[in-house]
């Protein structure tokens, strides 16, 4: 481990949008000094990214020899982490964090950890207890899914403007939920979707058998198919996939083979009733591809917690443009809300306050990632 600096050691604390870490960190002062951003910068590794903010980011990180950040918020590739000399220490969220370049922080000798959200070790918590039922993130994927269909947020804003029906629900019952992806998340909503609304569970993805397929029915408490023979999970090929969809849900890792799975040839297979879903991450879809569909009005709608370039730029045509109008699909936006639990963040800074007091005292580092 490196030598801890005398005097108080900086903290900077990134991209806290709700203002809600600093008052974790209290009881570490004063041998720490935490300074907080609540604005992420453009990301230091994206081409839309100008130089003059590249180096902005450098400026603003380069003091601290600790730094917080939250999940992919703000990455760290190795350029941004070779100009960075005084980082010792850098804090992230979860159990994995594809935006930071573990080989090159292990390579220059910066620790990182991560944090479960359990909640700290060396106490007792109810918020840090496993809870039963379905994560934030499935939770957030069914109410998109809802909300898009039931036409939530549209009908709210024409009753509050003085309107009153003006446009259809789509019914969930009987029909068919697309799944790409099958893993933790894709069983999790998969599972909803078919007992809350008996829909038919399709699903793919590149490495996806049948039997695997069964196993993880098995395992998620479903049978493995009906008295008519019908898997639970029904495994397809990538075409039948979008084709039958009523609702197409992307539950895929992203990686740089699984960036823009969803390409423009798979959303020309949807149907026009289709509702697209994605609460993944953005680059798992091509954003292009799936805007020139919503201009379109080639689908019914789709709802995105994700996006290409996190936060939106005020410019882009998610926000700029006026989705459900002059024949354009219906677009749900969310600003990357699947695991902003209040019960989940507290825990996150919990975690990463016992790994600075380890830090501080010399002792093993807990959740380290690099």
């Amino acid at each position: 481990m490196p030598p801890i600096p005398r005097g108080p050691i900086r903290v900077a604390i990134l991209d806290d949008y709700q203002g809600i870490a600093a008052r974790h960190f209290e009881s570490l002062k004063p041998t720490f000094e935490f300074t907080v951003f609540r604005e992420t910068l453009l990301p230091y590794n994206h081409p839309a990214t100008p130089e003059s903010v590249r180096d902005e980011l450098v400026q603003r990180l380069k003091p601290f020899t600790v730094i917080s950040s939250m999940r992919e918020r703000t990455p760290f590739p190795e350029p941004l982490l070779q100009k960075l000399p005084n980082l010792k220490l850098l804090l992230t969220t979860g159990t994995r964090n594809n935006g930071i370049d573990m080989v090159a922080a292990k390579k220059l000798g910066i620790p990182v950890t991560g944090a479960p959200g359990s909640g700290r070790t060396d106490k007792s918590s109810t918020t840090g207890k496993k809870r039963k039922g379905p994560d934030s993130t499935t939770q957030h994927c069914v109410a998109l899914i809802l909300g898009i269909a039931r036409n939530l947020v549209q009908d709210d804003i024409v009753v509050k403007s003085g309107g009153w029906q003006t446009g259809l629900a789509t019914g969930m019952s009987g029909k068919t939920f697309s799944s790409v992806g099958l893993g933790r998340l894709g069983v999790a909503v998969g599972k909803i979707m078919h007992l809350a609304f008996g829909m038919r569970i399709l699903a793919w993805s590149s490495s996806l058998t049948q039997g695997t397929a069964d196993q993880k029915a098995k395992e998620a408490g479903l049978p493995i198919e009906d008295e008519n023979g019908e898997k639970t999970f029904k495994v397809v090929s990538k075409e039948e996939l979008f084709k039958a969809a009523d609702v197409l849900s992307v539950h895929y890792v992203l990686s740089d083979r699984s960036r823009g799975i969803v390409g423009s040839e798979d959303l020309k297979l949807l149907k026009p009733s289709a509702l697209l879903i994605n609460t993944s991450r953005g680059p798992v879809v091509d954003e292009q591809a799936l805007l020139e569909v919503l201009n379109q009005g080639l689908i019914r709608g789709a709802a995105i917690d994700v996006f290409e370039l996190e936060p939106l730029p005020l410019d882009s045509e998610w926000r700029t443009t006026k989705w459900g109008e002059e024949g354009r699909s219906s677009v749900l936006l969310s600003p990357h809300m699947a695991y902003v639990e209040e019960e989940t963040m507290s825990n996150w800074y919990e975690e990463q306050v016992e790994i600075l007091e380890r830090w501080r005292d010399g002792k093993e580092l807990l959740n380290v990632l690099a």
